[in-house]
């Protein structure tokens, strides 16, 4: 729901806008968060809703993707570089950006800059787009007066991030392109063309081999049930989405995720290559063990290794080690504890979060391109089977029939 508001900002400035929130109480607190003093706040009119559908600027629905927020962030360390002011910087980018929401984004923060904001706060009011990790790292940059250093270290984390969360995407697309083509195909063969030859193979009155039945049989279903079928998938995907939604069913599908044989592999040090590289990215721009752990654990997007970053960090505030504290854990690679112990020895932690973080990076790399490898003859050899097994189940008893006259 939108609100307009009229309020004061911290040099009494009476500012006007509008704010999107669920309740009045949503808005108000959305307001004071910017710094302001509210005055008045009111539903937006609801008048003129045709007009106002009809005017409705539907780009405004594109959403803001992971890319777009890398090549952001790397514009705004050159120009950091460069020794252009922060509010210039996203006066000029909010002029230049092409995706309209991202751009109303940016729009807000160069008023909140304007209003005596600081950056961290600013992009703090945008979580969908700047997440926790994102602003720490530029607070911690605010408060050590590093702030170029601290955009530029974002821009790289970013870019190798979504480098390589991207190449394991990609590596999934043909097989999931090939298994959908094909399961349509076959789906059409077992609806269309199976069941009028199955009819002149029953006519026939031969004995059916084992194989032709079950295919038959799998013809009969998908073309009588069908529409069972469809309401069947539909309600367990339904079923499967709401289970997935709650604790027990996120952490039972992260668990399987890093369970299943070679693809859990990879999924783990996906995981691990995020883990070691923000918290190297952190630790290397002055935040605390204690913030990178957290902020770490908040960006993490696997329930297990969350929970495990969460119990090291109530260890490590009680005085212990991280490489104690992730020790006894199975997830956690022997070799990743060793180096982390010999960081915390010498001091060094980030240079050594950062080898890791590069180690397992080049290990995923290997992970998917084998997988690329081994996709092309795995598929092949699927369809040549699939295909091969409903043409003998048809054209085995056809070839008998004929023999038989």
């Amino acid at each position: 729901m939108l609100f307009n508001y009229v309020a004061i900002d911290t040099t009494n400035v009476q500012r006007e806008g509008t704010v999107e929130a669920v309740t009045i109480d949503a808005a108000i607190s959305a307001v004071q968060k910017r710094g302001y003093t509210i005055i008045s706040i009111d539903p937006a009119s609801a008048a003129g809703g045709m007009q106002a559908i009809l005017n409705f600027d539907f780009s405004l629905l594109k959403s803001i993707s992971n890319k777009e927020v890398v090549i952001l962030s790397r514009q705004i360390s050159t120009l950091f570089q460069a020794h252009v002011s922060p509010l210039r910087i996203f006066r000029l980018l909010s002029a230049e950006i092409g995706n309209p929401q991202l751009q109303i984004i940016m729009n807000k923060i160069v008023e909140d800059l304007q209003g005596g904001s600081s950056i961290s706060r600013a992009l703090s009011m945008h979580p969908e787009v700047f997440s926790s990790f994102y602003v720490n790292l530029v607070r911690s940059g605010e408060e050590s007066g590093s702030l170029e250093k601290s955009f530029a270290y974002l821009a790289d984390y970013l870019d190798r991030s979504y480098e390589i969360i991207t190449k394991a995407k990609n590596a999934l697309v043909y097989p999931a392109f090939v298994i959908v083509l094909f399961v349509a195909v076959m789906g059409l063969m077992l609806t269309t063309v199976i069941p009028k030859i199955a009819a002149i193979l029953t006519d026939s009155g031969q004995e059916l081999p084992i194989y032709t039945k079950i295919v038959i049989g799998i013809s009969d279903i998908l073309t009588n049930y069908i529409g069972l079928i469809f309401i069947g998938l539909a309600a367990g995907g339904v079923t499967l989405w709401r289970f997935v939604k709650t604790e027990v069913g996120s952490r039972t599908v992260d668990e399987i995720m890093i369970s299943i044989p070679y693809l859990g592999d990879l999924q783990r040090k996906l995981l691990l290559t995020r883990i070691c590289d923000n918290m190297a990215t952190m630790l290397g721009s002055g935040i605390s063990m204690v913030q990178a752990l957290e902020v770490t654990a908040d960006v993490v997007d696997n329930v297990v290794y969350k929970e495990i970053l969460q119990s090291a960090l109530i260890e490590v505030k009680g005085g212990r080690s991280f490489a104690d504290a992730i020790s006894e854990y199975s997830e956690i690679p022997g070799v990743l504890t060793q180096m982390v112990k010999v960081g915390e020895e010498t001091g060094s932690l980030a240079e050594i979060l950062s080898t890791l973080a590069n180690f397992y990076r080049r290990e995923v790399n290997n992970a998917v391109d084998t997988l690329i490898g081994l996709i092309e003859p795995i598929m092949i050899v699927m369809l040549g089977l699939g295909v091969g097994t409903l043409l003998a189940s048809v054209l085995m008893p056809i070839y008998n029939m004929t023999n038989a006259f």
